[in-house]
């Protein structure tokens, strides 16, 4: 008898990860940090807040970066990783951060563009852009702006963005390629992907892959490198890198990479160009 193929169904996918991070904000006290990648965490609770100690916080920010934002913002930081060193980001720039949470990166970043830069944040979750908005007049940022919307269908014009960030979200939708098709619409010619995410050396069960838990935990939905830099290349973009966090010098894209018995997810430091710049 043939196995039943497991069909994963994106309005259930979106509304338990809208479900568990609207739980997430409105119960959030800011008494310690939140990291996707906590190393105690369990595998369907990888985004739950969590306390971790600072030396492992510190592995995800530098320190003197994070010191002076207030205890609602770090606190609330959900990422597996730090897509603001990633993206090496110029004073001017415009900057998406796609999924932004309570907006940890988006007000980092907004400091490197400066005055006139700016940085806008995306979120489908009410609860969270009310957490960021506040967090917006805590941090005093002119530079800044949330807009509530879906990373598969941004609120954001043709061609506006000079970099895309994202920390520990592409994961979470269950439509890459819609994803990375808007990521390349809205940067301008040159401009630049540079996203924390979680992803996997081989594949995840059609079982596993149909756990809501997980999926809207950051495991379930995590991609093996491989698709995930064809969805990027389909997408039109070039130059792709992906290295796993803490293991820079092993480019993954080009490396002769084994498949393991069993699926093996790790946080990755993703970058990507959309050519046509000067």
């Amino acid at each position: 008898m043939s196995e039943t193929k497991t069909v994963i169904k994106v309005e259930e996918i979106r509304e338990a990860v809208l479900d568990r991070y609207g739980r997430i904000a409105e119960s959030f006290q800011p008494t310690a940090a939140a990291s996707c990648c906590e190393p105690s965490a369990a595998a369907g609770s990888c985004c739950e807040p969590q306390e971790v100690s600072d030396d492992y916080f510190a592995n995800l920010y530098q320190t003197e970066t994070v010191a002076d934002l207030p205890a609602d913002v770090t606190g609330l930081s959900l990422g597996c990783g730090d897509p603001i060193t990633l993206a090496n980001l110029q004073p001017g720039q415009t900057v998406l951060d796609l999924g932004c949470g309570g907006g940890i990166d988006v007000f980092l970043a907004a400091k490197q563009v400066g005055e006139n830069g700016r940085a806008i944040g995306v979120d489908m979750t009410p609860a969270m852009l009310e957490k960021a908005r506040a967090n917006q007049a805590k941090v005093g940022a002119q530079n800044v702006e949330f807009r509530y919307g879906q990373i598969e269908s941004l609120p954001v014009d043709d061609e506006t963005v000079d970099v895309i960030i994202s920390n520990c979200v592409i994961n979470l939708s269950a439509d890459k390629p819609a994803v990375f098709g808007e990521a390349f619409r809205v940067l301008k010619p040159g401009g630049r992907l540079a996203v924390s995410d979680m992803v996997t050396l081989g594949q995840f069960s059609e079982a596993q892959r149909a756990d809501m838990i997980a999926w809207s935990g950051c495991v379930a939905g995590a991609e093996a490198v491989g698709y995930y830099v064809e969805q990027l290349q389909a997408a039109g973009f070039t130059n792709i890198s992906v290295r796993e966090r803490g293991v820079d010098e092993v480019e993954l894209v080009t490396a002769a990479l084994e498949t393991p018995a069993e699926p093996r997810l790790f946080s990755a430091r993703i970058t990507a160009e959309k050519g046509g710049g000067l």
